[in-house]
């Protein structure tokens, strides 16, 4: 079986970890390596795993390497475990938004197999949605251990070129915000027509995730069951034509754009 090392014992850390385990994946065949020993102390406790402070320490147990570190320090923490990654040459799986192939190649002494990947923070309750792209080097094997680690957290789906990850970025890796926004709306509009915030809080969480259940689960595409809920002249039209009327359409459009378009600008600042 795959043993996976993991740098970096943060969230999204524990949270692929912790998906591995509740899907049977063997305990012993999981490393976590972190400066923090509370961090590791914590997961090694919770998880069952293995855990040091040492990076080298975990990459030479390790047949997958996952960078779940943040992307500000990825140049710091891979330059002093380059040689213990040339020498073991595991697939390397990050994690961290922004940081481009090339830059990961060329702090981890090229030549090595390397997925970009993409997640969001519903992968903290297992209901993520991951966009990754493989660099020439990984065998279709790798792509398959890939998905199976994602999937452990969700959904991962391959993209064609490594420039669509910005707008995996703008869709996925940051769409959760939006939907928070919109409850956030939602909450407060409630408010104002006289619900209690518990009550407006709680009807606006439990039809979100009652249409996000229902778009997953059927055939039809969110436009058709928006249709299909819409009755001519109702209520919910008034509503949607507001929206219509509002050019909401065009808001999401201009809004991911921006999302895409800082993606783009932070793997410039960040990478080589």
């Amino acid at each position: 079986m795959t043993t996976i090392a993991f740098i970096g014992a943060g969230n999204m850390a524990g949270a692929i970890i912790g998906g591995l385990v509740e899907n049977g994946f063997d305990k012993t065949k999981l490393w976590a390596s972190d400066p923090s020993q509370e961090k590791i102390n914590e997961l090694t406790s919770s998880l069952g795993i293995q855990g040091t402070t040492d990076n080298a320490s975990a990459i030479k147990q390790a047949d997958v390497v996952i960078l779940a570190i943040k992307p500000q320090v990825m140049e710091a923490v891979l330059s002093p475990i380059k040689d213990a990654l040339q020498e073991k040459k595991p697939l390397i799986i990050s994690v961290a938004a922004g940081i481009n192939l090339s830059s990961i190649s060329s702090w981890t002494g090229g030549n090595l197999a390397i997925v970009r990947c993409m997640p969001n923070t519903p992968a903290l309750v297992q209901q993520g949605a991951s966009g990754l792209f493989a660099n020439e080097q990984v065998s279709d094997s790798q792509k398959a251990i890939s998905e199976q680690i994602l999937n452990a957290v969700g959904i991962s789906v391959w993209v064609d070129k490594e420039s669509q990850l910005d707008a995996v970025t703008a869709v996925s890796g940051s769409g959760p915000a939006y939907f928070f926004l919109f409850m956030e709306a939602m909450v407060e509009a409630g408010k104002k027509l006289g619900l209690s915030e518990e009550t407006a809080k709680e009807l606006t969480l439990k039809t979100a995730l009652g249409a996000a259940t229902m778009a997953s689960k059927s055939s039809d595409s969110p436009a058709q069951l928006r249709k299909k809920v819409t009755s001519p002249n109702g209520t919910t039209e008034k509503a949607i034509n507001s929206f219509i009327d509002q050019d909401l359409s065009q808001m999401v459009e201009t809004a991911l754009k921006a999302a895409n378009d800082r993606s783009v600008e932070l793997s410039k600042e960040l990478g080589v």
